[in-house]
């Protein structure tokens, strides 16, 4: 049997092999291949594909799309996931290309000398179907882990953006005509959204695992600050990193306003039409997509059920009220998937309202989310417990966020207390 380490000597001598007969002009099959198993890639970066509310679509034509990333865990080979998952029609990227990012911040230049074109199959070309994702054939890059990758698409043709992962806190710019291959291009549109871009992968050393933080808002790094990096999973990536945990690459998960129950539904007629699509549908509808699909998956993160218990009455319609027996059904489902599939699960406490500006909060509420705490501590059907609830609560009034770690709404955490909330795993569940 060809071990990891053979394996990945094999993917790593045909990227060099490709980009050599690329030159050399070899049929788009030989340049295509990337042999190994599944086992061998790990992701290290990931976002979560949305639909698109029936307002304000995004038209591109003869145009770059620039996004930055933040891988988790290095590599020499690399694969990119692009997606048209809620595209009603074929997407095709005309060209694509992958970087190291020069600068720091909000900067989407490129550093001279690492830029590579990906390819798909051998060729130049992406066509995707409707509904579909595509992986990109191996390419040979130095990936560092806590550095910045920047992923560059040229969308030749009229396309309307379908799918996106609508709240990156990241810059990405957009810029007329193909400038893929550019160092430095001048943005006609900055927004804080990836377009078609799910995943990144690596191919990585022996025992190299993915962990996958599956949650909402406060996972995917709501009220931080932009272009920082500064998600709580970017900073256990950190701290990973610091122990010495180099082989564990942490993939975010996380979707704005995700419920673990239900998918958008906002109100006819209501302001939330205008922005509902972004939440994504329900974690248990996308968990084998964005968690069991995982390259390299091993562990995953659960953080859901605030809004399961908010969203109703407020941005879903009162008919989808919760009980907390109805989210811990929900919970021991994901326990249950992630289990036959030979993962670890870990479960996260749901952290305090309690006067939150959003309109989440209530007497009954609160009850709910004890219940829910006390169940996820011990019921002992996770295989570990991550207690964010106590790392985050105000000392002086447990039912509310720690005035330290609040961004000022009461419900999401600020910079400082991603930092608390990335502190509070432990670190032993990934050894």
């Amino acid at each position: 049997m060809t071990s990891k380490n053979a394996t990945r000597r094999q993917i790593l001598a045909v990227a060099s092999g490709a980009a050599v007969a690329a030159v050399a002009g070899a049929q788009p099959a030989e340049a295509g291949r990337s042999p190994g198993h599944a086992g061998d890639w790990v992701g290290t970066w990931a976002a979560v594909p949305t639909a698109i509310p029936p307002v304000g679509m995004t038209v591109l034509e003869n145009q770059t799309v620039r996004m930055v990333i933040h891988p988790s865990i290095g590599g020499d080979v690399l694969r990119v996931r692009l997606t048209n998952e809620f595209g009603e029609q074929p997407l095709a990227i005309a060209e694509a290309h992958i970087a190291h990012r020069s600068g720091t911040g909000a900067s989407t230049d490129t550093v001279p000398g690492t830029d590579r074109r990906l390819t798909f199959g051998g060729r130049q070309e992406a066509l995707l179907p409707a509904g579909t994702p595509i992986i990109s054939d191996a390419v040979r890059l130095r990936v560092s882990a806590g550095t910045s990758l920047v992923v560059s698409l040229y969308l030749r043709q009229r396309t309307t953006v379908t799918t996106l992962a609508a709240f990156s806190f990241q810059d990405t710019v957009i810029a007329a005509g193909n400038g893929t291959a550019a160092h430095h291009v001048t943005a006609t549109t900055t927004l804080q959204q990836w377009f078609f871009l799910s995943g990144v992968s690596v191919a990585a050393d022996d025992d190299a695992a993915a962990i996958v933080t599956l949650g909402d808002s406060i996972t995917n790094g709501a009220n931080t600050q932009n272009n920082a990096n500064h998600r709580w999973p970017d900073l256990l990536a950190q701290r990973l990193r610091d122990a010495g945990q180099r082989n564990r690459g942490v993939v975010n998960l996380g979707v704005s306003g995700n419920r673990l129950l239900h998918d958008p539904n906002p109100p006819a007629g209501s302001a939330a039409v205008a922005f509902a699509a972004y939440f994504g549908q329900s974690a248990l509808r996308r968990f084998d997509r964005d968690v069991l699909a995982q390259p390299g998956r091993r562990y995953v993160i659960v953080l859901l059920g605030v809004n399961d218990l908010g969203h109703p009455g407020t941005v879903a319609p009162p008919s989808e009220v919760v009980s907390a027996a109805d989210i811990i059904g929900g919970h021991r489902q994901l326990i249950v998937r992630a289990h036959q599939a030979g993962m670890r699960i870990f479960g996260g406490t749901i952290l305090p309202f309690k006067d939150d500006t959003l309109g989440f909060y209530s007497v009954e509420n609160e009850q709910k989310r004890e219940t829910v705490n006390r169940w996820i501590r011990t019921s002992g059907e996770y295989d570990g417990v991550v207690d964010f609830d106590r790392a985050m609560r105000d000392p002086a009034d447990p039912l509310r966020l720690n005035p330290r770690y609040d961004s000022g709404d009461h419900l999401h955490p600020n910079d400082v207390g991603m930092v608390a909330m990335a502190a509070a795993v432990p670190l032993r569940f990934f050894r």
